[in-house]
């Protein structure tokens, strides 16, 4: 993929008083000093919590730019994969008032193509590196198209590091059968059936539950977000079926609760959300460090996006990776 001369451009954005001492209080008198303290403490502590709410929500508020420079690695990365739109259908549409705002407060590739057709071959470039043999123009489940080439849940597992896929609607660990809502070619994961690959998958690749509850929400109340978040909304949260409003408000939801949690407080947190297809396809990179208003005019595609996460991971790069142009400098990630 070829750059274009100079592509980034930035967009301008829219104690208390010491108690006194008493003596020769009694039992009673004991009581009451005691109470008053335990209530003093608590008032402390329920400020002191009320502190920590509005310091997140003001990252949440404008959660890129807190920083001037990146870290040398990151240690978390959230993907979160929608579905099916072009850049235009999303950023700057009414219906994505989130997403478009995100794009603005932070940094956007609008250049970035999808590898092939349909969804399943996007899945495994964006997380391998590679397009095995057979995938392109299908969207079947396993059996068809698993393959044994190494990938980023391998990898940062390998590194002695944590993964996990979150796929809503999917009704158990690391599921092989497409059914209902749950649709397996948007979840990598059961591809792959190299070392310890279906092992792990078994562990690793679960239930999300819904935007509001369940062992994503957990993770990220808790701070106990892996080192690789890979987060796959449904078939209609992901806009695949549904409007672009739906997806949106689910983002919000979702992407909003990462932004105020505290591994994002931490500033060791980077968020990437962006759709498996179509060209050119809608994304916007999120970290403490970003650059507000970034915007990289060059050609990319989902190989770019592997690069930039192991980069950012300290990570070697996987297949295409290698040779795919890298946003972490040009995002400041």
């Amino acid at each position: 993929m070829a750059r274009t001369s100079n592509p980034v451009t930035t967009r301008p954005l829219d104690e208390r008083a010491r108690a006194r001492r008493v003596r020769g209080i009694g039992g009673g008198g004991a009581i009451a000093v005691a109470a008053l303290a335990l209530a003093l403490c608590g008032a402390v502590t329920t400020a002191s919590g009320a502190t920590r709410t509005q310091a997140r929500a003001a990252v949440a508020a404008a959660p890129c730019g807190r920083t001037v420079t990146a870290p040398a690695h990151y240690q978390h990365v959230v993907i979160v994969v929608m579905e099916n739109k072009q850049y235009s259908q999303v950023i700057g549409n009414a219906g994505a008032p989130y997403l478009t705002g995100l794009a603005h407060q932070c940094a956007t590739a609008t250049n970035y193509a999808a590898n092939s057709s349909p969804s399943r071959p996007n899945y495994l470039a964006m997380t391998s590196g590679t397009i095995p043999a057979g995938c392109p123009g299908s969207d079947a489940d396993p059996p068809s198209c698993t393959t044994t080439t190494n990938n980023i849940f391998r990898q940062v597992i390998n590194s002695g590091h944590t993964a996990k896929s979150y796929v809503e609607s999917m009704p158990s660990n690391c599921k092989i059968a497409s059914g209902g809502l749950y649709a397996t070619k948007h979840n990598p994961w059961p591809y792959y059936v190299g070392t310890n690959d279906r092992t792990r998958c078994a562990k690793f690749d679960i239930p999300l539950g819904s935007s509001t509850s369940g062992a994503l929400v957990n993770d990220i109340n808790a701070g106990h977000l892996p080192t690789l978040s890979y987060v796959v909304p449904n078939l209609c949260n992901d806009t695949h079926d549904c409007a672009v409003s739906v997806g949106d408000a689910w983002l919000k939801s979702v992407v909003g609760r990462i932004l105020a949690g505290p591994n994002y407080a931490a500033g060791n947190t980077a968020v990437i959300v962006v759709y498996d297809e179509y060209t050119p396809l809608p994304n916007v990179w999120i970290a403490p460090s970003v650059k507000p208003g970034a915007v990289y005019t060059g050609a990319v595609n989902h190989y770019a996006l592997l690069r930039t996460v192991e980069q950012t991971l300290g990570l070697g790069a996987l297949g295409g990776a290698a040779t795919a142009p890298s946003l972490r400098t040009p995002f400041r990630l």
